[in-house]
């Protein structure tokens, strides 16, 4: 491998080229003789083995270790997301899966075989890529371009027949390429150029689909579009699996994520489970928040700049979205924190919930009881900073009292500035 290779460079047409390209003198033969066909409903029972299976797998290029011992195993008919900073080795898992590069260790099987010992065709009949960069530079008809995907299904002297045909038709529609289905591939927008290859893929008819930041140019009409495109693919049974930057995106769209940092796999699982603000601060290097879409219900990353603070145990009062706002952003520096009294059903303590904070609360339209109120004061004077939002209703005026002297803050504080008076207080 060349030195210009020692970055986690996006994957190209050319990769997918090598991938799905025709000419093995062997293909033939063993596409017919293959022990499984991947693509026959029938080769696939509950018990199959998953599509894609990583193991141990670790690449580098000269001194250079890209990916060290990952393990990662796709299902079949779910939709994986790999995440993780610029530079992580999303891109470099992605090449190795399609055999596009060979791994200094490990393995990675498809549908059950080692992907070292497919074919082009083979590899071209079970997984289509769709890359982030495209080589394409003659004046292909994008018709053209979309039919290439057919190609691990014909013979060396084969034509296009009624199926491929078929396939190639209902690509361009699905993806929205038909209007310019003549226009030659280099006078399409980038944007464009994303949902033709998007097309290519589809028209190859495979049960598996990798996805190099598949909304990467695309308009947020067309982003979505085509993530939910692919989820649609995935609850038929397709297998998809995309490196995807967005992580909002990523939680909606994708069962399961696996997070990549520095060459190695930090969480698994769904994105409940691996987007938590810890994990986000240790691999992106990034203070967050990790709340709950109110459209979606997916997770929701908001991340804010890093600030080197030091933890105090924060107790909040204040009601409505500004309070919310200052728990989230005290959350993300990584305080300890409490909020109450509120009402339940409060957006502060929707946010509290999300940032696994103590709140207390009562119920909506009605004053809190002794014991409650109590609770609440021995939380602001037991904490190393009180903070208080905006101005103070009559039944949390003990709170406030209970901390001294506590941080007053209007609801649209500069989150700086938060950040700066809660630890000037707590060194005070």
């Amino acid at each position: 491998m060349s030195a210009d290779d020692t970055a986690d460079r996006p994957l190209t047409d050319d990769d997918v080229t090598a991938a799905g390209s025709a000419t093995d003198p062997g293909d033939d033969a063993t596409a017919a003789g293959s022990a499984t066909d991947p693509t026959d409903p029938a080769a696939d029972p509950v018990d199959a083995d998953p599509m894609i299976a990583v193991r141990d797998l670790s690449v580098s290029f000269g001194d250079v270790s890209v990916l060290a011992g990952v393990d990662a195993t796709i299902d079949r008919g779910t939709f994986v997301g790999v995440v993780g900073p610029n530079g992580a080795g999303k891109t470099t898992l992605l090449r190795a899966i399609t055999g596009v590069l060979n791994p200094d260790a490990g393995e990675v099987r498809v549908a059950g075989d080692p992907a070292s010992g497919l074919s082009a065709r083979e590899m071209g009949r079970r997984i289509a890529s769709v890359p982030q960069e495209t080589s394409l530079s003659f004046d292909f008809p994008v018709r053209n371009v979309v039919e290439m995907g057919r190609t691990p299904h014909l013979g060396r002297f084969d034509g296009h027949g009624a199926d491929d045909a078929a396939a190639v038709r209902e690509a361009m529609a699905v993806t929205d390429v038909e209007r310019f289905a003549d226009r030659p591939i280099t006078e399409v927008s980038g944007g464009e150029r994303g949902r033709v290859l998007l097309a290519r893929a589809l028209a190859q008819s495979t049960p598996a689909l990798l996805l190099d930041e598949p909304t990467a140019s695309l308009d947020v009409n067309h982003a979505v579009r085509t993530l939910e495109l692919v989820r649609g693919l995935v609850d038929d049974g397709k297998t998809a699996v995309a490196a995807i930057h967005d992580l909002g995106m990523a939680a909606r769209y994708c069962d399961e994520l696996v997070l990549i940092a520095g060459g190695r796999v930090h969480a698994a699982g769904p994105p409940d489970d691996v987007l938590d603000a810890e994990t986000l601060r240790e691999t992106f290097d990034a203070a967050a928040f990790v709340g709950r879409d109110p459209a979606t219900g997916a997770p929701a990353v908001t991340p804010f700049p890093r600030r080197d603070v030091n933890p105090r145990r924060v107790h909040v009062v204040g009601t409505g979205r500004g309070a919310g706002r200052v728990l989230a952003r005290l959350s993300a520096a990584g305080h300890d924190l409490s909020v109450g009294v509120v009402p339940e059903t409060d957006a502060v303590a929707g946010v509290a919930a999300d940032a696994g904070a103590t709140a207390v609360t009562s119920p909506p339209f009605e004053a809190p009881d002794p014991d409650t109120t109590a609770r609440a004061r021995r939380l602001s004077a037991a904490a190393d900073v009180t903070v208080v939002v905006g101005t103070v209703a009559g039944p949390n005026r003990p709170v406030r009292d209970a901390a001294g002297t506590p941080v007053v803050v209007d609801p649209d504080v500069d989150p700086d500035d938060l950040l700066a008076a809660v630890a000037d207080a707590g060194d005070g």
